[in-house]
């Protein structure tokens, strides 16, 4: 069995609880509340509530394709919305990559955010049910209403059929007369 010095131990223990708090000192405070990207098929929308109103703005947000490398260079939407959440939104956005910047009206920086949009499934047609047409069941057999003219014209067929029949029938029973 393996002892090791209790001493050695809550030393290690000490040392660790005296750098934590310079471990945490080290790393960066958080930018605020910055800007919150999503995309819905090829509509790109950015939502922040970092801006103030000044002069009836709220600010700019601009959509960057990777070939851009300025705000300027980028599609340009005027922020608009309330002292709690300002939005702006760019549709009929092509697949590919984006970074999305927004600049409040008092000329400071909410936030910015890469966002991959997808490509846009083409739609497909679906196969209509088989058949799109005949007997609905329930409705007497036939999906439309036929004129009198059908229906006498369908009765005489059917009355033709049974007659012919019937001849045909009676003649086959004669036995053969020689």
């Amino acid at each position: 069995m393996r002892n090791s010095s209790p001493v050695l131990r809550s030393g290690l223990t000490v040392a660790a609880a005296a750098a934590l708090p310079l471990a945490l000192a080290a790393v960066p405070a958080a930018a605020g509340p910055g800007i919150s990207v999503s995309t819905t098929g090829s509509t790109v929308s950015v939502t922040t509530s970092a801006c103030t109103q000044i002069n009836g703005s709220w600010g700019t947000a601009s959509l960057l394709t990777s070939s851009q490398g300025s705000f300027a260079q980028g599609r340009q939407v005027t922020l608009s919305g309330t002292s709690t959440s300002q939005s702006a939104a760019w549709s009929n956005v092509t697949s590919g990559t984006y970074t999305v910047i927004v600049i409040c009206s008092d000329g400071t920086t909410a936030g910015t955010q890469s966002v991959v949009v997808s490509p846009t499934a083409s739609p497909t047609r679906s196969p209509s049910p088989s058949p799109s047409r005949g007997v609905m069941g329930g409705v007497g057999g036939s999906a439309t209403d036929y004129g009198t003219v059908t229906l006498v014209a369908g009765g005489a067929l059917v009355g033709t059929g049974l007659l012919a029949t019937a001849w045909y029938l009676r003649r086959r029973n004669r036995p053969y007369r020689l």
